[in-house]
């Protein structure tokens, strides 16, 4: 398996005594997760998000499994090399985050994932692909705010920046280098407190229903929220619940 270097976007002060990545979904870069990397800096810590390969300015490579993401994220360490404090993943970027967190305790201190994409169907990964290219080929700022009338105006333009710089090649291979996709068994696998905030069940959660009443049965430091009201993209649709859920979960 072949790892790549990840560009890293950062907030707050290198030296802080806390430090997290942050990890953005397909489709999405590292400028995406501005609202967290600015919340969390304005509490004191050092925020670091990245592009993750083929996206962003990251560079492009010829596999794209959950594996793969997982193992550029375990090379992905704080400037000490250290652990991370706190470790944020979206969607895929949730799944991976959670496969590199099973495989590496001593990767990060705390977990979070947001509305994670654990497991995904062949029908639902034909959508979630649809939906990718869509916005890859014709995503404009009239139309994501026009989709998103709730969304910040830089929300707005940073996906639609993010969509454009991602390769088409990378989006289709997300999708279709990952059949087997599933990663309930590295969750249950996890030995470090994680919490995973969800996105209202009727605003299309991918973490919902029987699937999140059997992952979080299958270990008990996982526990989750849901955000009510809030989409997929919870850090979008409710940045401040997001942080507060995030940051209280921090501080524990």
């Amino acid at each position: 398996m072949s790892t790549v270097t990840l560009p890293r976007l950062h907030w707050g002060p290198a030296d802080a005594p806390r430090r997290a990545l942050l990890v953005h979904g397909l489709g999405s870069s590292a400028q995406t997760q501005w609202r967290l990397g600015e919340g969390l800096a304005e509490r004191g810590w050092s925020a670091t998000a990245v592009d993750l390969r083929g996206h962003g300015d990251a560079p492009r490579a010829s596999r794209y499994r959950i594996d793969d993401i997982a193992a550029d994220l375990l090379g992905t360490r704080p400037a000490s090399g250290a652990r991370w404090d706190l470790v944020v993943g979206h969607s895929i970027g949730g799944a991976a985050v959670a496969q590199a967190g099973a495989l590496d305790a001593a990767w990060a201190r705390r977990l979070v994932l947001l509305d994670p994409a654990i497991v995904v169907d062949e029908s639902a990964r034909e959508t979630v692909l649809a939906g990718q290219l869509a916005n890859h080929d014709g995503a404009t700022v009239d139309r994501i705010a026009g989709d998103f009338p709730h969304w910040h105006p830089l929300d707005v333009e940073f996906r639609v920046r993010a969509a454009k710089a991602a390769s088409r090649f990378a989006l289709e291979r997300m999708v279709r280098d990952n059949q087997d996709w599933d990663v309930r068994a590295h969750v249950a696998r996890l030995t470090v407190p994680t919490l995973v905030i969800a996105a209202d069940p009727a605003h299309g959660a991918m973490f919902a229903g029987a699937l999140a009443d059997e992952v979080l049965a299958s270990n008990t430091l996982v526990t989750s929220v849901v955000i009510a009201g809030a989409g997929h993209s919870v850090h979008r649709d409710d940045p401040a619940a997001t942080l507060q859920h995030l940051l209280a979960f921090a501080d524990a």
